[in-house]
């Protein structure tokens, strides 16, 4: 830990740094490995930007089958008594988008909240409240992605006990999204697709809307929310503009 803060201390400009922290498996510096576990320390210099960029390469690695390798057990080790991860995702349940892995992340890197049809409730805005004014994240990403159950379940305004519950939270996503030609139904896979998108951006927005907390923390510059759609074809992740 002690190196990896030297190194940072030591870099002339924030270009440099943002080099060093969005390609940690480079070795360029003869400091950062590959396998680096957060600390407060480091965590302190991301930005945004850089929280971003490293998410970006991470799935840039996944998809191009470069992953890196870790001794995750030493990683345990390592954040046994302390985390700091950079970011915070909001993601499905669904067991083709595993966060830390379409973003080539390790343990104790990012929080990962998953819920089906990746919405925003009360409970899932408390714990990005915790991950980025207490435990200093500075991203969070709400991440959809193509093919989703709960995005269909919603179209098709299917009823079964609870989950009638959680596909009311994707219903307003549906009403929503007009002008799409063919079966308003989940087989038209361009009504879903759009739905799904429409979704990310309601919880892009209620997560301002319904928390002092990040709506402060995006205007003072400390956090930045961003959406984003996996593609479970690919692998590969589109950001929204």
């Amino acid at each position: 830990m002690n190196t990896r803060r030297n190194f940072l201390m030591t870099t002339g400009t924030s270009v440099l740094a943002l080099s060093a922290l969005g390609n940690r498996n480079l070795h360029a510096d003869g400091e950062i490995g590959a396998c680096t576990t957060f600390d407060s320390m480091l965590q302190a210099r991301v930005t945004p930007d850089m929280a971003l960029q490293m998410l970006q390469e991470g799935n840039e690695r996944f998809v191009n089958g470069v992953s890196k390798n870790c001794d995750l057990l030493a990683q345990v080790n390592a954040t046994a008594t302390q985390q700091a991860p950079f970011a915070a995702v909001i993601g499905c349940i669904d067991s083709r988008v595993p966060v830390e892995l379409v973003f080539d992340q390790q343990i104790g890197d990012v929080f990962a909240a998953r819920i089906a049809g990746n919405f925003a409730n009360t409970d899932i805005i408390g714990s990005l409240e915790f991950a980025t004014l207490i435990a200093g994240a500075k991203l969070i990403v709400v991440l959809g992605h193509t093919e989703c159950g709960a995005v269909k379940g919603a179209v098709d305004d299917v009823k079964l006990g609870n989950l009638t519950a959680t596909l009311a939270n994707i219903r307003p996503a549906v009403l929503k999204t007009t002008g799409i030609e063919g079966p308003q139904s989940s087989a038209n896979k361009d009504l879903v697709q759009a739905v799904a998108d429409q979704n990310v951006l309601d919880t892009m927005a209620r997560l301002q809307k319904e928390s002092d907390v990040l709506r402060g923390l995006v205007d003072e510059g400390k956090i930045k929310i961003l959406g984003a759609m996996h593609d479970v074809a690919s692998g590969r992740i589109r950001w929204f503009p």
